[in-house]
């Protein structure tokens, strides 16, 4: 069981260099179970990177990452334990395109979680319903708008049953009209106390949906704060200039 009174995810002094490119500069953040973290911040400031570093799809160049618990090493024999409890969804939604949602959602389940055909197949239902497409799992792909093909992959995510999910930046390659029902799917999660770290620039869900904001530029976190403090009075100038140009 997971302590509720522990920080499900702890960064203690974290970096990642590409080259002489210090992509993650010394970030220490903590977050608590049930806390919805957004992480925003102009390209290229880290924020994708830290939140791969967290599912150690990027391993660290220094520092220490503990998930529920369990110290990230490069040793690599709690890696896949600790990927089993966190859900990842991408700015593309790599689906396969051979297989129907229903088949996408349902083979990770039965190669990673060992679940039967049958059992897998009732989670990804439920999942699918969960979304808000449980008329789409005959489906294939490319059949799919954005957004629905999002949701699929929402629910791929959410059938392995994860403590935390990790979302980067997953309304950036879809039209208008289809991030909103991302958004809701993404809302709801919130509010059933998922643990969630979202890289966005959806400015609107980050003042509904975080507990707290951190923004981030060039590789560290400028400041971190709840979303009325951060919108309404910001602290460093960093962040007001960032704000002004996105919020006209």
């Amino acid at each position: 069981m997971t302590d509720k009174s522990q920080p499900i995810i702890i960064l203690k002094n974290v970096d990642k260099h590409f080259g002489h490119v210090k992509a993650v500069n010394n970030i220490s953040l903590e977050v608590m179970p049930s806390e919805v973290v957004v992480v925003i911040g102009p390209s290229g400031s880290g924020k994708s990177t830290m939140l791969r570093c967290i599912n150690h799809l990027e391993t660290p160049t220094a520092g220490q990452i503990v998930v529920d618990g369990k110290v990230l090493s490069h040793k690599g024999k709690d890696i896949n334990a600790i990927r089993r409890e966190v859900g990842m969804v991408f700015q593309q939604f790599n689906l396969f395109p051979h297989l129907t949602a229903l088949e996408n959602v349902v083979i990770a389940q039965t190669v990673v979680r060992g679940r039967s055909k049958q059992e897998a197949d009732r989670v990804a239902r439920q999942q699918l319903d969960r979304v808000g497409i449980p008329e789409k799992a005959d489906v294939y792909p490319g059949q799919l708008s954005g957004g629905q093909q999002q949701r699929v992959a929402i629910a791929r995510a959410l059938a392995m049953n994860p403590k935390i999910m990790l979302f980067d930046e997953p309304t950036s390659a879809l039209d208008p009209e289809m991030i909103k029902e991302v958004l809701d799917v993404m809302m709801q999660l919130a509010e059933e106390g998922m643990t969630m770290v979202v890289v966005t620039h959806e400015m609107g869900f980050a003042r509904n949906a975080a507990d707290r904001i951190i923004f981030m530029n060039e590789g560290g976190i400028v400041e971190e704060a709840t979303p009325d403090v951060f919108f309404d009075n910001p602290k460093h100038e960093r962040t007001k200039l960032f704000l002004s140009q996105i919020l006209h």
